[in-house]
């Protein structure tokens, strides 16, 4: 079901409004996260929360986009 959520910075808007977001099955909050190393150059970790799935359970999963795509972390 659909859940309403507030964070320290105020209430998290669905992209698509809510129509979207009461039609959809799974709902997941992306984040952008800190800096990795230089060495990786320009790369950011970014956060991928699953907070609501009739199939999965809740979980949290890491990545970096760059020039070759999206890895893993």
């Amino acid at each position: 079901g659909a859940k309403m959520m507030i964070m320290a910075s105020g209430a998290l808007k669905p992209i698509g409004g809510h129509i979207l977001l009461h039609s959809s099955a799974t709902q997941m909050f992306l984040r952008k996260g800190k800096s990795l190393a230089p060495t990786v150059g320009r790369a950011k970790e970014h956060v991928m929360k699953l907070v609501d799935s009739p199939n999965c359970p809740e979980s949290k999963a890491s990545y970096k986009l760059d020039e070759s795509g999206w890895t893993d972390i």
